[in-house]
């Protein structure tokens, strides 16, 4: 099955100029949606995992059932004011402006085996935000790993020194 061709583009959204990759396509195609998840699950099949961490919100849509299929605990890297423990936080710039994310300080035990998981790889500051908080609270990052990864972009230049894994590549 082609993956991507279940993923459609929507053009200017958010704003003028971009192309947007909407996955609700790809979501709603019960198939697809489990030939993506059974197809990334195989690849970490033989590694030592303990956890998947999912980013929020469309990382969750991969990462939760991917834990599932796969036997392992879900942890979610949450916007600000979601999580009512003690958090680490991370701020971090975007193109215009800054966002932060945030997660719970016990939710990964020192030298945890994870797995880091969201939708889409553009620009890749949210998921360098998600490593630096990862390792802040003691996990061991195996690899990184999304559905969809658009390469123009250079996301993948934020993450050096880590492997990286996208199912579909554009």
């Amino acid at each position: 099955m082609n993956l991507a061709e279940k993923v459609r583009t929507i053009s200017d959204f958010p704003k003028e100029g971009v192309q947007f990759k909407d996955i609700t396509t790809l979501l709603k195609d019960a198939d697809a949606y489990q030939e993506a998840i059974d197809r990334i699950a195989d690849r970490y099949q033989e590694e030592d995992i303990d956890l998947i961490i999912g980013v929020e919100a469309r990382g969750f849509l991969i990462g939760a059932p991917l834990a599932l299929k796969m036997n392992k605990g879900f942890v979610p890297v949450r916007k600000p004011g979601k999580l009512p423990g003690d958090i680490a936080t991370k701020e971090y710039d975007l193109e215009y402006g800054s966002d932060t994310l945030e997660v719970h300080r016990d939710s990964i035990e020192e030298g945890q085996n994870v797995l880091i998981v969201d939708d889409l790889l553009a620009t890749g500051g949210t998921v360098a935000a998600t490593i630096d908080l990862i390792e802040e609270i003691g996990g061991n990052i195996i690899e990184i790993a999304f559905l969809m990864e658009l390469e123009a972009l250079n996301g993948r230049e934020k993450m050096k020194g880590y492997d990286v894994f996208s199912l579909i590549k554009e």
